[in-house]
């Protein structure tokens, strides 16, 4: 199974980056079934495959208090079978037709994936639906599946420092919000799971209201709305959905600062988050001004930070910026950079405050926009090539309050960013008492 909390600086922006139907001719339907299911069809006739993904607009966030990890441990037990198909047979039978799949959960959404020939797509509409409401659990199947999770905790984050650091970033950066813990959870907590605490979970937000239906490839929106509504749209909700309460994050009034030290980290690293609103609360518009600003501070080897840090002073051996916004409550804006041998942390970490410092007070240039801009057009032409990429970035929006025209007009808006935008996004966002800074060293020898 596979956690994400966000994706890598550079996949993100590609992914944020993706060029809109009228511009790049996606061809994009959507519709909605009468249980509430939202179905979206993205046809790609170059062979005859198909990507298949159902989200769930659920995930770590939604948890409740003390039972952090359900909504990924749910993930993993959503293989372990219904009446129709016993444990281990949605995996069996999707080898055995060819296919391949898998899950991944995030703070806001959780989300199951199979790629198949076309004509195996009735099959794993049938096997997603089936689970989908037919769930069926055992302490003989939740107990050692949980385990598999704690060690994968322990393999992903506790055995790694850099997931230690970025796990007391979160937690440091949110006081209130769920966000602040991990979407694998705290080891305490997740060693207490139960079978009931993950049938509950799964009885709360596995609707088909709460889904969403995202078909790619060799299919037609005709032929995915007739098997759409054969085995889902028979689905009838059990309960409301749940509205998504969550804690409002108080506004910060002090910067922040982790510094960890391992006997396992070989040389040192930097980084910062800013925290920023989600992508929903923004126009389009200033969205894309602070894509643009990651871009020309650290995005690519024409970066400030690049020629600074990597070229010109040598300071660092990589450096780069980020924005992510595709969360429902909250996005972040972050900066990174590790020093080269003999140069310290602080040497490095300085001159990026001048580096920032400059663009907030003196801001981009023209030139910088336009080659940013251009960059960004091109990693989203590589993007149409890959159904799974298109289907997930869809997916992503949808999940966190986004819509298809957001997507859509991504190329209109992009072109409509100006050099101020740029710069007013800098001075609004690059504020240390909404930052938190992560630092990790290797552990001092004792002499």
């Amino acid at each position: 199974m596979i956690v994400f909390k966000r994706l890598l600086p550079a996949a993100f922006v590609m992914l944020a980056a993706v060029a809109p139907a009228r511009a790049l001719d996606i061809d994009v339907t959507s519709f909605t079934l009468d249980n509430g299911m939202q179905v979206v069809v993205i046809p790609d006739h170059r062979a005859p495959v198909v990507t298949h993904m159902v989200w769930y607009k659920t995930g770590a966030a939604d948890e409740t208090q003390g039972k952090a990890g359900v909504a990924h441990l749910l993930e993993h037990l959503m293989f372990k079978g219904t009446p129709a198909h016993p444990d281990g047979a949605f995996d069996r039978i999707l080898r055995a037709n060819g296919g391949d799949g898998n899950a991944f959960t995030t703070q806001d959404y959780t989300a199951y994936f199979q790629k198949v020939m076309k004509d195996r797509l009735p099959l794993v509409m049938e096997l997603e639906a089936d689970r989908m409401q037919n769930l069926e659990l055992t302490d003989e199947t939740v107990l050692p599946e949980r385990s598999v999770v704690l060690e994968e905790r322990r393999e992903r984050t506790d055995n790694e420092p850099s997931g230690l650091l970025n796990e007391q970033m979160d937690a440091a950066m949110f006081t209130a919000h769920p966000y602040g813990k991990p979407v694998i959870g705290w080891m305490p907590q997740v060693s207490k799971l139960t079978r009931q605490d993950a049938m509950d979970f799964y009885a709360a937000h596995y609707e088909p209201a709460n889904a969403i239906l995202i078909v790619a490839g060799d299919v037609t929106p005709d032929e995915v709305r007739t098997l759409a509504e054969r085995y889902y749209g028979k689905l009838r909700n059990k309960l409301p959905v749940p509205e998504r309460l969550r804690a409002e994050e108080p506004p910060p009034n002090a910067e922040r600062r982790i510094t960890m030290s391992d006997p396992r980290v070989s040389s040192p690293s930097w980084q910062r988050q800013y925290l920023t609103p989600a992508a929903r609360q923004l126009p389009q518009r200033e969205e894309l001004a602070l894509s643009l600003l990651a871009e020309i501070v650290g995005g690519s080897n024409q970066s400030r930070f690049y020629q600074t840090l990597n070229i010109d002073k040598k300071l660092a051996a990589y450096s780069g910026a980020w924005f992510d916004a595709d969360q429902l409550d909250y996005g972040s804006f972050g900066v990174y950079a590790a020093p080269n041998p003999g140069v310290t942390v602080e040497q490095v970490e300085t001159e990026i405050d001048a580096i920032l410092s400059d663009v907030v007070t003196k801001g981009v240039t023209q030139e910088e926009l336009d080659r940013s801009r251009n960059s960004m057009i091109a990693s989203a032409v590589y993007l149409l090539d890959s159904q799974d990429k298109l289907a997930r970035l869809f997916g992503v929006a949808l999940a966190t309050g986004q819509t298809i025209d957001d997507v859509r007009n991504w190329d209109k808006d992009l072109a409509t960013v100006t050099v101020d935008d740029v710069n007013k996004a800098a001075r609004t966002i690059l504020d240390r008492k909404a930052s938190v800074t992560g630092v990790l060293l290797p552990e001092e020898k004792k002499q």
